[in-house]
């Protein structure tokens, strides 16, 4: 258990987010099967990205850590990519295994993908069975569709059209890579936009892909020519900041370079619904802004449909500002937070009740009704990084007692430096 930072006076001064995790996962991947040398500046070194890095490391990459925190990997291409020796460990990340079955599909030489416990919970079939239509050799734990995922060598992959069932990043991202071995031309249907960094970043590694509004096709046989990336900051990790000095009486915080690619911005949009000062001021891409909160008084919203995949990590952060918020929050079509780290919906209801907040579970989300004064509780991240930080937020609005958070260290998932970066802030 850890004892979490209660009562905050104010929070003040600038803080740098770390990197962007799905930007630095992709980062390692897109840069190891290209050829030649890329450089990656703003990578984020927590857990998740390391398990994407070492799954690499294991296929013959070389990857150098520099000591600015830059990361150095010298590209194989696809084709010179090496058999492991043993099963490739993808950790915590859904990110890292998702993806990599549809890159590891076409591979010619079998390959056995394990994760922790609660990875080896999720769900693989949403990647499997397009896969399998591509003609990849793939199968779950003893038939089922849970880790560890046993992927055998094919003649080759077919491209397929594809029609999204949900709208999942992960989902089409393992598709597009599957599509890079695949003969012929691979096309995805959305339903519903979802975040579009594969799509953004294959195009910098030098694959001609055709993104027309939620169609997307890419032709199999590309190949990646190496490019330097530089990761912004997180806004999934921004995201509690944010939040914190909204809710914080007097407070006003300063955050450089946050990635608001449109298609995972969904949060500033929400929140600014809800009467927050957010001012954002974007650099030259459009893609990133300098962003200044300030404390804020905050009325219910209710939202839900096409903004729920910008914003899918984004829900139990904005559910502990709809506590605080007069009036009612109605949260729709988040059924994807069920198959999470955790079921968030269920969790981020049960721990932010304990404190004193006023949560409905529904099928596809939650009715918040606010304000309402949050007190001490022990609380529970359930080994979900995002509810551990949240729970943290919350700790800040209590004005008495002890708040104890039990498996803390999930937030290293994420963010190794959260608590430390939060405290550093706050008054």
């Amino acid at each position: 258990m850890k004892e979490l930072l209660t009562n905050a006076n104010r929070i003040q001064g600038e803080i740098v987010i770390p990197g962007d995790k799905s930007i630095s996962h992709r980062s390692i991947m897109f840069a190891a099967i290209a050829h030649g040398t890329s450089k990656i500046t703003g990578f984020l070194h927590a857990e998740d990205c390391i398990s994407t890095m070492n799954i690499f490391r294991a296929l013959g990459v070389q990857i150098d850590e520099l000591e600015d925190g830059s990361v150095i990997v010298h590209g194989k291409g696809i084709e010179g990519l090496q058999a492991p020796s043993e099963a490739l460990d993808a950790g915590n990340s859904g990110t890292t295994m998702r993806l990599l079955a549809g890159l590891f599909s076409g591979f010619p030489f079998k390959l056995k993908m394990i994760g922790d416990a609660s990875l080896s919970k999720r769900p693989m079939n949403r990647v499997m069975i397009p896969l399998r239509q591509m003609g990849a050799s793939i199968s779950g734990s003893e038939g089922s569709e849970f880790a560890p995922l046993y992927i055998q060598p094919v003649d080759h992959l077919n491209a397929i059209e594809y029609d999204m069932p949900v709208a999942s990043a992960q989902v089409k991202s393992s598709i597009l890579l599957a599509g890079l071995t695949a003969k012929g031309t691979t096309i995805i249907h959305e339903k519903e936009k979802s975040r579009d960094h594969t799509e953004r970043m294959l195009r910098q590694f030098g694959v001609n892909i055709e993104v027309d509004d939620k169609d997307i096709s890419l032709e199999g046989g590309q190949t990646l020519t190496a490019s330097d990336v530089k990761v912004p900051a997180d806004i999934s990790s921004a995201a509690f900041f944010i939040v914190a000095a909204l809710l914080v009486k007097d407070s006003q915080l300063r955050m450089p370079n946050v990635g608001l690619n449109p298609t995972r911005a969904g949060i500033i949009e929400v929140l600014k619904n809800m009467g927050a000062f957010i001012e954002t001021e974007y650099n030259e891409t459009g893609l990133s802004a300098d962003l200044t909160v300030q404390s804020s008084d905050l009325k219910g919203t209710e939202f839900g449909g096409d903004i729920i995949p910008t914003l899918i990590d984004e829900i139990p952060i904005i559910a502990l500002a709809a506590t605080q918020a007069e009036g009612t929050t109605i949260i729709r079509d988040a059924q994807e937070l069920k198959v999470k780290e955790t079921d968030r919906i269920q969790v981020t209801a049960q721990e932010l009740n304990k404190m004193g907040a006023n949560i409905i579970e529904t099928e596809d989300g939650m009715i918040i009704t606010g304000p309402t004064p949050l007190h001490a509780a022990d609380v529970d991240s359930h080994g979900d990084h995002r509810i551990g930080m949240m729970l943290q937020i919350a700790a800040l609005l209590v004005e008495e007692g002890t708040v104890n958070l039990a498996d803390a260290e999930a937030v290293n998932i994420s963010f190794p430096s959260f608590f430390d970066d939060l405290a550093s802030i706050v008054d």
